[in-house]
């Protein structure tokens, strides 16, 4: 089953991603923590999956064996984890509003025994993709056709595992596998280039045998070419490595932090970002 018969138009899809921002923002505002920024950067990465053809589920039936999967590795960014969900028809987009509340299965990381629609429960960060390449091993196992689609952050490229599990993919050959790299440039402690830097990030993963593209992670065409040239990939995984802006787009409002890691905005900060989306096309 098909979350879509056809790809809609760029003009849904960017509606999609408005109102899924304004879920984020809203959401984090209102619990008083988590992760707004880091959540921003992955939202057209996110909306292509859903909302572009790509993604193949049902809200209905959460546990079709058929369903394409996707991993939040980054599981920080939850906040936009449960804006796509909502958005998708997963829950109601009221319940956002419980985000972090006692007792809410919208928990400060995804947890995939108490909602629908998560697919692991992350949030140690490196772990997302040696999940990830267990779905797609099982899919062959159990020949089924679904795809199995990573979004991961660049500071957790820092991780260990993440480069065996890379080498595990290769190995097994699996071009079922998609990994997205929401390259926003910053970390928990500081600009990633500073922590750690991996640069160049595409060359890196191609020298791990993957087929690698590079991408403008906020440019809805771009993202959906890459995502349909992945899928008629064979023999080997793929990574799309998106440059992507850490609070795209709303960056311009957090000129006295650019990194502004794991706050929310303010109630007037939030607002002065909801007008903002809402002034644009």
């Amino acid at each position: 089953m098909a979350a879509t018969s056809a790809p809609p138009a760029l003009a849904e899809l960017k509606a999609r991603a408005k109102s899924i921002r304004k879920g984020i923002i809203t959401s984090t505002t209102t619990a008083g923590s988590g992760h707004p920024t880091s959540s921003l950067s992955g939202v057209e990465i996110a909306v292509a999956l859903f909302f572009g053809g790509i993604l193949h589920y049902d809200p209905k039936n959460p546990h079709w064996p058929e369903r394409d999967r996707f991993i939040l590795s980054k599981g920080h960014a939850a906040p936009l984890l449960y804006a796509v969900l909502a958005e998708a028809g997963y829950f109601p987009k009221d319940q956002l509003a419980t985000l972090r509340k006692l007792g809410s299965p919208l928990e400060g990381h995804p947890n995939m025994r108490r909602l629908a629609g998560v697919e692991a429960s992350t949030g140690s960060l490196g772990q997302g993709l040696s999940l990830a390449i267990g779905h797609a091993l099982a899919a062959r196992m159990n020949r089924l056709k679904y795809r199995v689609n990573v979004l991961m952050g660049d500071g957790e490229m820092d991780e260990g595992q993440v480069w065996e599990a890379a080498m595990a993919a290769k190995k097994f050959q699996l071009d079922n596998l998609v990994v997205i790299v929401d390259q926003n440039g910053f970390q928990q402690t500081g600009p990633t280039a500073e922590v750690l830097d991996l640069r160049p990030l595409t060359q890196r993963w191609e020298a791990f045998g993957w087929f690698a593209q590079e991408i403008n992670g906020h440019d809805l065409s771009e993202v959906l070419a890459a995502f349909q040239k992945a899928a008629q990939t064979q023999g080997k995984p793929s990574v799309i490595v998106a440059r992507t802006v850490k609070g795209y787009p709303i960056q311009h409002l957090l000129t006295k932090d650019p990194n502004h890691h794991g706050k929310p905005l303010t109630k007037e900060e939030q607002d002065e970002a909801l007008a903002f989306l809402d002034s644009q096309p």
